[in-house]
């Protein structure tokens, strides 16, 4: 076997096929050229006599391998080397320099402008196929890394994308300090307040409008009420906690403790009020707010890990869930520990004893108003 026939049975082996441009304004000299390496079976020749042709097969053969003639009638070598850079089909593709003789400073001006390699035409035929499948091995290899690289960007994003998603969710469903400590790693969040103010509100006569009423209009008033509610709680500096059917459920003075909790509950409170009123009132509803609060210790912490919840649990919290339930409708219940810390900002009326559910006889408070400042 020849040498030349070895050399391309072994790169037949790697499975490229190497498509090659020849381009020179001498037929004779681009045939040879095409002749020389018309042997190698992995190795596929196009030949283009002028620039703007060259031009034009660069974009439609997508050459792995370039010969480009140094001197033509119409463009220097070097400018060709500089067109091809400039077009994304040919920007990398390997451009080899054929030149009549060796001229030191114009190959050294040649690879500083972009060619990849200068050859003295014409080399031996063994040569210059081994330069042919060198040159275009490594551009198969650069177009790999840049397709691994391609990949590895995009998959980046969408993790980035992914955890912008993650994160938002996370926010939305749990108080931001609570999710922060969250992402920093797996952990049980469990804490203890000594001091907190829990809302619950219930819709007296919800019942009777949904026996009456299509299942999205049952769930469009609810998404507009517990919306209104969500937007009091954050411009009151609350927490909303959770909804539970027509009832929803908040809490001030924590995660972040703050000493005007009880405050900051019952302005909530006067706030929702009003604005559930006129909710219903455009809709022509004869539902009210029927709303309870209670001051106290409280445990909080996050349940789940699928879908992650941050609760309250407590003597605190059941008790304001009993001074909602066990309340008026169109009123604001609210007990003797909140009353006491609300102070004479408030305006509040006394309800009397009433027997709690699971605490017996306690004496409860109706909140009525801010008192003007």
């Amino acid at each position: 076997m020849s040498e030349f026939a070895a050399s391309s049975s072994a790169a037949t082996a790697t499975g490229r096929r190497h498509r090659v441009l020849v381009v020179d304004d001498s037929m004779l000299l681009g045939k040879m050229v095409q002749e020389m390496l018309a042997g190698a079976p992995d190795v596929e020749v196009h030949y283009r006599q002028t620039a703007a042709e060259s031009l034009k097969a660069a974009v439609a053969v997508r050459p792995t391998v370039i010969l480009q003639d140094l001197m033509m009638p119409d463009v220097t070598g070097a400018e060709m080397v500089r067109r091809y850079r400039s077009l994304p089909e040919t920007a990398l593709v390997p451009v080899i320099v054929l030149s009549a003789v060796e001229e030191p400073a114009t190959k050294a001006e040649l690879l500083a402008g972009g060619a990849s390699d200068y050859v003295v035409k014409l080399p031996d035929r063994v040569e210059l196929a081994a330069r042919v499948r060198l040159h275009s091995e490594a551009y198969a290899r650069l177009l790999e890394r840049n397709a691994a690289f391609a990949a590895l960007e995009r998959a980046n994003a969408d993790l980035a994308l992914e955890r912008e998603r993650t994160d938002r969710l996370l926010h939305s469903i749990l108080p931001s300090s609570i999710a922060e400590r969250l992402k920093s790693g797996p952990q049980v969040i469990a804490d203890t307040y000594d001091a907190a103010t829990v809302l619950f509100a219930d819709l007296a006569g919800f019942t009777d409008f949904t026996a009456t009423s299509r299942p999205r209009e049952v769930v469009e008033l609810l998404d507009e009420i517990f919306a209104c509610f969500d937007r009091l709680a954050v411009e009151h500096g609350a927490e909303k906690i959770k909804t539970i059917g027509d009832a929803w459920m908040g809490v001030a003075g924590l995660p972040v403790a703050r000493s005007d909790h009880a405050a900051v509950a019952a302005d909530l409170a006067l706030d929702m009020r009003p604005a559930f009123d006129a909710l219903v009132a455009r809709r022509s509803l004869g539902i009210r707010l029927r709303i309870g609060i209670h001051s106290g210790p409280v445990l909080a912490g996050v349940i789940g890990r699928k879908r992650p919840a941050y609760d309250l649990w407590g003597d605190t919290v059941n008790l304001a869930s009993r001074m909602e339930s066990q309340g008026e409708p169109g009123r604001i219940q609210i007990t003797g520990a909140t009353a006491t810390l609300l102070g004479n900002e408030f305006v509040i009326v006394e309800r009397g004893a009433i027997d709690v559910k699971g605490k017996g006889i306690v004496t409860t408070f109706f909140l009525e108003s801010r008192k003007p400042a």
